[in-house]
């Protein structure tokens, strides 16, 4: 069975996102480079935490990171990614309402999860196979995953931005040790990979 794994990019305070998520803020209220620069900017520098991020059998992630749609699906509402996403594998949505699965190109199937964590976890296990899962985000999902034992490494991508407010990683996240894995700094990232101990 292979691990449990998530990456996010955070602010040096530790935020995800901005507040104002919507449509056309996905991170809200910031500019998006500040988070995510080092992946494009920078991407042949980062070559192998970029890759490694979308290297899964299968992905986990949380409504607000599909995208901006609340309450019942009363729109076609197909993803950040236009249709062509970068998972191509199967991702499992944390959703309070059903929706029909959502095939796109390139293998990337959206299924959308009413039964909470541990059930879109049981799925993604039976699809990924000995392959490892990802929990992609935002950092709420992130949280609960943390707050139950769930992952197996957390790799951080602490940018040199502060935001002050937004989605922030280890809220509600319960007292415990992490084992520093790995650290290594680059021109716009640095990337901190930490075991969680149990």
């Amino acid at each position: 069975m292979g691990k449990v794994f998530s990456d996010l990019s955070v602010s040096a305070d530790g935020f995800a996102t901005g507040v104002g998520q919507r449509e056309d803020a996905p991170f809200g209220d910031i500019d998006e480079t500040w988070l995510h620069g080092w992946m494009f900017e920078a991407g042949e520098e980062n070559r192998a935490e970029v890759d490694a991020i979308v290297d899964s059998g299968a992905t986990i992630m949380g409504r607000n990171m599909f995208g901006p749609v609340r309450g019942e699906w009363n729109r076609d509402w197909r993803g950040w990614w236009g249709p062509n996403p970068p998972y191509h594998n199967d991702v499992f949505v944390l959703t309070h309402y059903p929706r029909d699965s959502l095939e796109m190109e390139g293998g990337t199937t959206f299924h959308f999860v009413t039964d909470g964590i541990h059930a879109a976890l049981e799925r993604a296990r039976a699809v990924a196979g000995d392959r490892d899962i990802s929990v992609a985000g935002g950092a709420r999902t992130v949280n609960q995953f943390l707050a139950e034992g769930l992952i197996d490494e957390l790799r951080l991508h602490v940018t040199a931005c502060v935001l002050g407010a937004g989605e922030r990683i280890f809220d509600g996240v319960p007292p415990q040790r992490l084992e520093r894995v790995s650290v290594r700094a680059t021109s716009l990232v640095t990337h901190v990979t930490y075991r969680p101990l149990r």
